[in-house]
């Protein structure tokens, strides 16, 4: 008796990371395309022919942001400037709920920080939650570089730093609004950092995304709206960052493009600097 038939998968394209970056200008992608793509269409939006040179396949779409797969990351740089944040934002923990149960006992920062916090928790709709994060962490801080303001390539600072001095790059918006939205009652495991590549504007940046109803939402510096599906189809995931820890993106490229801040550009001495973001001012929309 002959084996019954197995259904056959379509055949998976596959490309490199340079051939990708070679035709996204000439991109245009369909209105309606959503960013959660499966590796079988990658190569068919970038207009990339299935005969490039072969590299790892992308795992089946998955409910992280992007759909795509992540997995831990390996022991560096970034690790411990996570880990740095992650202390300081616990050593900022216990004055803001004393600030939270006596005015009189605040400092402006952390008077900043529990009068957002209090708005986005009496807040019903998650949604709106995330909203009014967004803009009250915007507003509260005006974009310089690090080399501006510290004279160093890339200090991460926590969130009541930023808001004592008012001044921050990407990552320090997305660090602050990770704070808020954690005291305000957003779970963990609905929160993450996320490290990309804006080819738009060929440029490193920092983003919070939080999943609402299952679907990951984007929180940008540069814009007082949430960002979703066709709003970041410019954004290249290179990781995602939460109370785990670092992870990469399980991304379909022969080669992963290197994200600034891991390079080692400092001593071990000074590990919570390392490489530049490299964004320019913000431009709210």
């Amino acid at each position: 008796m002959a084996e019954p038939a197995l259904s056959v998968p379509p055949p998976v394209r596959f490309f490199t990371i340079n051939s990708v970056l070679a035709k996204h200008d000439g991109l245009r992608r369909a209105a309606s395309g959503p960013v959660e793509v499966a590796s079988t269409d990658v190569a068919t939006r970038a207009g990339i022919s299935s005969d490039a040179p072969q590299g790892p396949a992308l795992a089946a779409p998955s409910d992280e942001p992007f759909g795509l797969m992540t997995f831990r990351a390996p022991e560096g740089l970034l690790w411990i400037k996570w880990r740095g944040v992650q202390g300081a934002m616990t050593s900022e923990r216990l004055p803001v709920e004393r600030c939270n149960a006596d005015d009189a006992r605040c400092s402006p920062s952390e008077r900043s920080f529990v009068a957002l916090k209090r708005l986005a928790a009496a807040a019903t709709d998650a949604r709106v939650r995330a909203e009014i994060v967004n803009r009250g962490v915007n507003q509260a801080v005006r974009y310089v570089s690090d080399d501006q303001q510290h004279g160093l390539p890339d200090v991460w600072s926590s969130p009541l730093q930023t808001l004592r001095t008012g001044l921050g790059d990407c990552e320090d918006y997305a660090i602050a609004k990770y704070a808020v939205l954690l005291a305000a009652g957003t779970a963990e495991a609905d929160l993450k950092l996320l490290l990309v590549r804006d080819l738009a504007v060929r440029q490193d940046h920092a983003v919070l995304a939080v999943r609402i109803d299952g679907k990951w939402l984007v929180l940008d510096n540069r814009r007082a709206a949430l960002m979703e599906g066709r709003d970041l189809q410019s954004f290249m995931p290179l990781f995602a960052i939460d109370h785990r820890g670092v992870s990469l993106f399980a991304a379909p490229y022969a080669e992963r493009l290197h994200h600034e801040s891991e390079s080692d550009l400092a001593p071990a001495a000074e590990a919570e600097s390392g490489g530049s973001w490299g964004q320019g001012p913000p431009l709210l929309l």
